[in-house]
């Protein structure tokens, strides 16, 4: 049996709404998918903007835009996150800051956090691993009061919450990945969830190549212009056309998605039990999504032999992050704040397992007896 580790959803009413697109004659950023698809994020977010964007990359840089970062600020960040992350900052000349994670979740650390924030801080940027929230009420009662902006990196974190409110619903900004590796997807694309109603003025203008093009669509001035640093930050109609049919599915999908992680998760509790991985960590105050069914091994090298095992059995399992403190840009452009002990520990020992839409029960028992084998033969 062959079992990859994703295989992009696909719901069957994709192919409907990209021909009602191409029918509406109108495949630019602008048109009535990606109006949907903003309509919806407004009502389940409670947002008063978001901009569906090209990327979960161009959304964060133009959170970044918004920040107005630049030489001499500093963004505090973990370690353990994609590049996108390190990079917008880096784009703009400013310094991202990492710090270490939390040993139950491979989430920022809050108590790192503060221990970082320094007079040049400009930005804090949680990165919800694995669609599990991080603490952000906490880090909203850090940033809030010295007046320095949360940009989540919720691009894991579609349908799911922290203490009953959505990810990507808490900071003054966030930014989503739909991503063919993500829960909800069109290929490639994002979106940026503006919260804070004093950045949406200048937000309509950054995504239209800054000008003002929204006022003069609303009748507000009579021609636009160009008025502040911008770039193209929308998304086509065909790819929003296939992200409104998910969206619209989007609590089946996840629930399917769900499935196959209790499936797992109830499967290597005897493993846990018995002392010979370590299961990942939900806490109560979250409501996961199922984006990543990881455990830790004992080791490194563990790790190394149970992938090539399963490997050689058709099983696609992966690795995750190389923390960014540890890479050449990283070292380059970046700094540390305080001991990176548990990013480094952890996720030399990260191990995910095949988790997509489509992973029938019986291919996910598929994985669970093959993980079995493995440690029966090393016991």
């Amino acid at each position: 049996m062959k079992i990859p580790f994703n295989i992009p959803p696909h719901i069957q009413k994709e192919e409907a709404y990209i021909a009602q697109a191409i029918a509406n004659k109108k495949l630019s950023g602008e048109g009535a998918f990606n109006k949907k698809c903003v309509e919806w994020f407004k009502e389940n977010l409670r947002c008063p903007l978001a901009v569906i964007t090209p990327s979960c990359t161009s959304a964060l840089e133009m959170a970044m835009v918004l920040a107005d970062i630049g030489p001499g600020d500093e963004v505090i960040m973990p370690s353990f996150t994609f590049t996108s992350t390190a990079n917008v900052v880096a784009l703009y000349g400013a310094t991202p800051v990492f710090v270490d994670v939390d040993p139950a979740t491979m989430n920022i650390s809050v108590s790192a956090i503060e221990k970082a924030i320094t007079s040049k801080t400009k930005v804090i940027m949680p990165v919800h691993y694995a669609g599990v929230g991080c603490e952000m009420d906490k880090i909203m009662d850090l940033a809030n009061p010295r007046g320095i902006l949360v940009v989540e990196d919720a691009a894991q974190g579609i349908f799911a919450s922290y203490k009953n409110k959505a990810l990507g619903a808490w900071g003054h900004m966030a930014a989503f990945s739909f991503h063919e590796t993500k829960n909800i997807v069109c290929g490639e694309g994002g979106a940026l969830i503006i919260n804070d109603a004093k950045l949406v003025a200048r937000a309509e203008i950054v995504r239209d190549k800054g000008t003002n093009r929204q006022q003069f669509l609303n009748g507000q001035v009579d021609k636009y212009t160009w008025q502040d640093k911008g770039s193209s930050y929308l998304q086509s109609e065909l790819a929003t056309a296939f992200l409104y049919a998910q969206l619209e599915n989007g609590q089946m999908i996840t629930q399917k998605r769900l499935d196959r992680w209790k499936q797992y998760h109830q499967a290597f509790a005897g493993l846990e039990k018995s002392g010979q991985l370590t299961r990942m960590t939900i806490p109560a105050d979250c409501k996961a999504n199922a984006h990543i069914y990881y455990f830790l091994t004992n080791t490194a090298d563990e790790r190394s032999i149970l992938w090539g095992y399963l490997k050689e059995k058709g099983i696609q399992a992966t690795f995750h992050y190389v923390p960014l403190h540890s890479a050449p840009a990283g070292q380059k452009f970046s700094r540390t704040a305080g001991p990176m002990t548990v990013t480094d520990d952890q996720s030399a020992r990260l191990l995910r397992m095949p988790l997509y839409y489509s992973l029938s029960e019986q291919e996910a028992q598929y994985v669970i007896d093959t993980v079995n084998e493995f440690y029966r033969g090393r016991s």
